[in-house]
């Protein structure tokens, strides 16, 4: 059976967890060479030996640790998957973003800015320096996806300070596709739903708030990250070789559901 990205370069930011990882992993299944970012702590050091060993011995896989928000990270990240897998880079997906619900009224100012540095800042940095790279090479032209939300487009109490950032990605992807088309770079924009994942474990700790959860999604369930994957193998394939500044929900109908 064929392999959707063989032969193509990724990198992936915030890459070790979450909907990060399962991209990576299934972008190497795939056939990509796959660069991933994490942040540069010994826990997150571990989580990508971890990954190492999920993905095997003979995966095209290297790492690049640093903290998305120093723009620096990004181009850090684009170098090493240009020199690692063959002088091009065909995909960029800008998944690193940190989410502690918090109060309105109480909020941090460190909380804020720490959750804007990183969710939209660093994607709009990395997205750049992917670009850059994309622009320049020979022939010209990759699939830049950024990781949005659903709290793009819609509120939440706990998030005054996280949905404005999604939203900023939602709205990068549309701009840089306006920006980039003339150089075949795509960008679009993923938005998941509800997702179990290390940054909502908390909140879902309550089967009486997951029950409610599960109760408004149309499929019944809520969201593995896994979801996340084949949308992104599609998005970075060839498959949507025409299709750029879109958004597409993987929310297993949450948005589309009014009662």
């Amino acid at each position: 059976m064929a392999k959707l990205l063989d032969g193509k370069v990724a990198a992936i930011t915030g890459a070790v967890t979450g909907i990060g990882r399962a991209i990576a992993l299934e972008y190497i299944r795939q056939g990509a060479g796959v660069a991933v970012n994490y942040f540069p702590d010994d826990k997150s050091a571990s989580q990508y030996k971890a990954l190492q060993e999920e993905a095997g011995k003979d995966a095209r896989l290297v790492g690049v640790p640093g903290d998305i928000s120093n723009p620096e990270t990004g181009q850090e990240l684009v170098k090493k998957a240009v020199d690692s897998f063959g002088g091009r880079l065909d995909i960029f997906v800008s998944n690193a973003g940190v989410c502690q619900f918090a109060d309105f009224l109480t909020m941090s100012p460190d909380l804020v800015n720490l959750t804007i540095s990183t969710n939209l800042n660093g994607a709009f940095f990395a997205v750049q320096a992917a670009a850059q790279q994309m622009a320049r090479q020979e022939p010209s032209g990759g699939s830049i996806i950024g990781i949005s939300s659903i709290s793009a487009l819609v509120g939440g109490a706990g998030q005054t300070h996280y949905t404005p950032t999604k939203a900023g990605v939602l709205s990068l992807m549309q701009s840089t596709a306006c920006a980039l088309g003339k150089y075949g770079i795509r960008c679009n924009a993923l938005l998941p739903g509800t997702i179990r994942t290390q940054l909502n474990d908390e909140d879902l700790a309550d089967p009486d708030k997951q029950k409610y959860m599960e109760g408004r999604i149309p499929l019944g369930r809520l969201g593995k990250t896994q979801d996340l994957a084949g949308p992104a193998v599609f998005l970075a394939s060839d498959l949507s070789e025409y299709v750029t500044g879109a958004q597409l929900l993987v929310d297993g109908g949450l948005f589309v559901n009014l009662q």
